[in-house]
């Protein structure tokens, strides 16, 4: 079948930034559903050849489709009517359900045929232009596009994310005349705003990239505009004698915002280097979208990079202007700080008291109150300082009602620390300030200090079981208080901070500080069970199989870094060959034993043993329970699998050569009580009978 280069731009007025690739990724995704449709079930085989291309800019969303197949083939396909057995009556004369479902299909009744002893009618499409239906896909596409409010503009009734000025839309040199949006279709595209503001005609569809970029002055393709904006950027920080910080979440968006990328570098006045570098940052990147610069030490520079969407013919002028913009945006932060340290932070705390952090749970003053008390808790149980995580959880919020973090709230903790040493607090309190927050998202570093780890793990435990206890727990995607992130906090702080403490034990404690607030204490068991659900996706991961997951969630063990040492100890066995032999006979084990009526006797009659194989596998058991029964007391639940794993043939030759529901009803119970032993003694590190081979 023939095929050509198709070829959709929308042209708009500037699309949101921070939703341009989704926007793009959105518009490919639908239109090849569409395509997809059209050509139905030979359409995996048709778009073999179809290479899909999406394109965003500031102005312009597009889809360039390399070698797509020109028609729709023909197809045909049966009808099914009534059963052939009432077609037709004694005589031969057709049905009344017979001649109805001919005049349905639009057909005769001699037109029908018998298939599998129904009568159809075989239905044949001829082959159509794919040209036809594109423009269908294409607005069809557009409706589906993740836009959380659409705009209207002008007297249309056409809506869309932005006005739209233009749409190109070209099968090979050829225009598919359409009105997308309330826009005839064409072959013309326009370039640069500023650059190139005039009409650019297509004479096909691969003319698009070469002919944007020259005479255009757009690099339409996002991944080359970025890669360039990366590249200047670093190369104006060599120039300075630093390092660009670039933020990969600020690249995209800086990357969404031109469609000619220039980085030029800056300066300011390096008196506000006296400011902390946090604050400086946040302002450049998140107000002014600039990229800051440091030294070979890390250490902020009095420089900025920002891009520009014009190449100028003295951009000496770009460099002072934005120098000048940048100067009261630094200034402010420059006021805040001196202006928040001329109070001591613990002065904040009675602010805290006004601020409302849930309705039924009171305010943020209360919950830095609680916090306080769990830290102090877990402090204790850990051996650390109890003043100062109690000091800490006091002063965990007060950063919250500072000029600065009202200004800069992704600075929360990182000035309650800056402002707590300011005030000469405890270096560990005041890191422990910043470090409440950590980690802040997925791969995030956690906190390095005690008295940080445990103000993390007591505002995150409180967080839960309040929110939990007066029954706002997560649905679907709705997590207004970050519980799932706060969850999987406390589980990683706890497993790869090698604290061994118990959720059960920590939630008991939160539940305390709860009491005079709501009851809690009835929530605990369902935030343990979302804590440890958590820990599916964390050892997912780490290519942790599911069911050496489940084969240790099976015993819900309450303590994260036990859980941790069991899953470890079941990964590994189960990468022994003598792991699915044994996984085997638990699983058999499990199955009889689960037959049993009434109790299982508790000791095994040597006496009763008349097998050798049994009398070998009782030996054997006892020997290596004498072994493994201090391993497993001491969590070390890897060495003891290695030790049972011996017993591999010899648990195999008990179930080849004894019958365990022999005649004599003492025998079977004996034989029952030395499996139950084998099952006890495995059990001590997981259910090993949900491991798959």
């Amino acid at each position: 079948m023939m095929t050509k280069d198709f070829l959709f731009e929308l042209g708009t007025e500037e699309l949101p930034p921070k939703a341009l690739r989704k926007l793009s990724e959105a518009l490919e995704s639908e239109i090849r559903t569409g395509i997809e449709a059209v050509l139905g079930q030979g359409a995996a085989e048709l778009l073999k050849p179809a290479v899909f291309k999406s394109y965003a800019a500031p102005r312009r969303l597009a889809l360039l489709i390399e070698q797509l197949c020109s028609e729709v083939p023909a197809s045909e396909f049966f009808v099914q009517g009534p059963p052939a057995r009432i077609a037709f009556d004694d005589s031969g004369a057709p049905s009344k359900a017979l001649e109805g479902f001919a005049r349905k299909c639009g057909t005769s009744v001699d037109q029908l045929t018998e298939m599998d002893g129904k009568m159809c009618f075989r239905q044949v499409s001829a082959a159509t232009p794919l040209t036809d239906a594109l423009p269908g896909i294409i607005a069809q596409a557009l409706d589906k596009l993740p836009i959380p409010k659409r705009m209207r503009w002008g007297d249309s009734d056409v809506e869309f994310v932005r006005p739209v000025h233009w749409v190109v839309l070209l099968f090979g040199s050829d225009i598919v005349e359409a009105d997308i949006l309330g826009i005839k279709t064409g072959n013309k595209t326009y370039g640069h705003r500023f650059h190139y503001p005039q009409a650019i005609t297509l004479n096909s569809a691969d003319d698009y990239l070469a002919s944007l970029e020259n005479p255009g002055y757009v690099l339409v393709d996002s991944a080359a505009r970025k890669n360039s904006i990366q590249q200047q950027v670093e190369q104006q920080a060599e120039k300075l004698a630093g390092h660009a910080l670039i933020d990969e979440g600020l690249l995209d968006e800086v990357t969404a915002l031109v469609e000619w990328p220039v980085a030029v570098a800056g300066d300011f006045d390096e008196h506000f280097l006296d400011v902390p570098a946090e604050s400086l940052i946040s302002s450049m990147q998140d107000h002014q979208k600039y990229f800051p610069v440091v030294d070979s030490e890390g250490k902020l520079m009095a420089n900025f990079i920002t891009v520009s969407n014009i190449d100028s013919a003295d951009m000496s002028k770009v460099k002072q202007g934005n120098e000048r913009v940048i100067r009261p945006r630094l200034s402010d932060a420059a006021f805040f700080w001196e202006q928040d340290c001329k109070q001591p932070l613990e002065t904040h705390m009675a602010s805290l008291d006004k601020v409302v952090f849930q309705k039924k749970l009171g305010s943020v003053g209360d919950k830095s109150r609680r916090v306080a008390k769990i830290a102090e808790k877990i402090a204790e149980s850990l051996g650390e300082n109890k003043s100062h995580a109690h000091r800490a959880g006091l002063l965990s919020k007060c950063d919250l009602m500072t000029n600065m973090v009202f200004e800069f709230t992704d600075l929360q903790g990182i000035m309650g620390r800056y402002y707590a040493l300011n005030d000469n607090e405890p270096g560990d309190v005041a890191i422990a300030l910043d470090e409440q927050y950590m980690p802040r998202f997925a791969g995030d570093s956690l906190p390095e200090t005690a008295t940080g780890q445990i103000l993390a793990l007591a505002d995150k435990l409180d967080t839960l079981l309040a929110i939990f206890a007066i029954g706002q727990k997560p649905t679907g995607e709705k997590d207004p208080f970050a519980l799932r992130r706060a969850a999987l906090g406390v589980l990683r702080i706890l497993i790869e901070r090698n604290l061994m403490l118990d959720l059960k034990e920590l939630l008991t404690i939160a539940a305390n500080s709860l009491q005079d607030t709501v009851d809690a204490e009835s929530a605990i068991e369902d935030v343990i069970d979302f804590i440890l659900d958590r820990l599916r996706v964390y050892y997912l991961n780490q290519d942790v199989s599911i069911d050496v997951y489940d084969a240790v969630a099976a015993l819900r063990p309450t303590c994260p870094l036990d859980f941790d040492r069991r899953i470890l100890a079941v990964n590994a066995f189960k990468s022994m060959p003598e792991a699915a032999s044994l996984a085997a006979a638990n699983k058999r084990t499990q199955n009889i034993l689960k037959k049993v009526d009434g109790d299982i006797q508790q000791s095994v009659n040597e006496a009763l043993l008349t097998e050798a194989s049994e009398k070998k596998l009782f030996q054997e058991l006892t020997s290596a329970a004498e072994k493994v029964t201090p391993m497993f007391d001491q969590g070390d639940y890897k060495t003891a699998l290695q030790q049972l794993a011996g017993l591999r043939e010899t648990v195999d030759g008990f179930f080849d050569d004894v019958m365990v529901m022999a005649e004599d009803e003492a025998v079977k119970n004996n034989r029952i009580a030395l499996l139950s032993s084998l099952a006890g003694l495995f059990i001590k590190a997981a259910d090993l009978s949900r491991l798959q081979s």
